[in-house]
């Protein structure tokens, strides 16, 4: 069955070449104006993909990508007509998965639509070829169980967003190892996504909140002055 793509763009405009080109593409495509009705959408029908304005009325982009996280890993990119890092950031932070800044290129947006969907491919046949033996990753009172998606400590569930969690297994199947913020995003958000290296740096953080016995003197996810992060374990 073809994919289906969610458009949510209240620019009568955008949305409508969004939708033609989309098709062209030989997507199932859907769009809303507002992000009520993205939520609506969403859960009538579940998308392969959101493409999500941030600025919307009713209930602005943050605000959905914020929800459709709590019920869903759906792939985000998220569209924003202000280049402000700040917003960036933050709707990575909350589980978008990239974003394109106003104006983009139809054909921008259309490989980054295809490169998003191909990692979602990619991390489904994976998990599938991968024995059962080799679904449980531990480190200490750190446990990841990737059949489940589903990390623990002391056995309490821990509450990741998509990249925290795939930034978690990374770290864990390379303890000891040290990369770069370049190789981090590279290995995890893969090469086509455009967001700098503090991309790495908010989610590093999210993770030491969530799993170090103090943050500020993190002993499991350490920082190599000059170089990057190391995880031991």
């Amino acid at each position: 069955m073809r994919e289906k793509v969610l458009v949510v763009e209240d620019d009568p405009a955008i949305r409508e070449t969004l939708v033609y080109n989309l098709g062209k593409e030989g997507y199932r495509v859907q769009s809303v104006a507002n992000g009520v009705a993205a939520l609506e959408a969403a859960r009538a029908t579940p998308p392969d993909i959101v493409v999500l304005d941030l600025m919307l009325p009713e209930m602005d982009g943050f605000d959905v990508t914020r929800t459709l996280r709590k019920e869903s890993n759906v792939p985000i990119l998220m569209l924003t007509a202000r280049d402000d890092e700040i917003d960036r950031v933050l709707g990575l932070e909350l589980g978008a998965d990239d974003y394109l800044t106003k104006p983009f290129s139809t054909r921008e947006l259309l490989a980054r639509v295809k490169a998003m969907l191909r990692r979602v491919r990619i991390g489904k046949e994976e998990a599938e070829q991968q024995p059962n033996e080799n679904k449980l990753i531990e480190s200490g009172n750190l446990q990841i169980d990737l059949t489940r998606h589903e990390a623990r400590l002391d056995g309490q569930v821990l509450e990741l967003k998509p990249k925290e969690h795939e930034l978690m297994v990374f770290f864990l199947e390379n303890r000891g190892q040290v990369f770069s913020r370049d190789q981090l995003l590279e290995r995890v958000w893969g090469w086509e996504f455009s967001g700098g290296s503090r991309t790495v740096d908010v989610h590093v953080r999210w993770l030491r909140s969530k799993i170090e016995k103090d943050p500020e003197a993190p002993t499991r996810i350490v920082t190599v002055r000059g170089v990057g992060y190391r995880f031991e374990g």
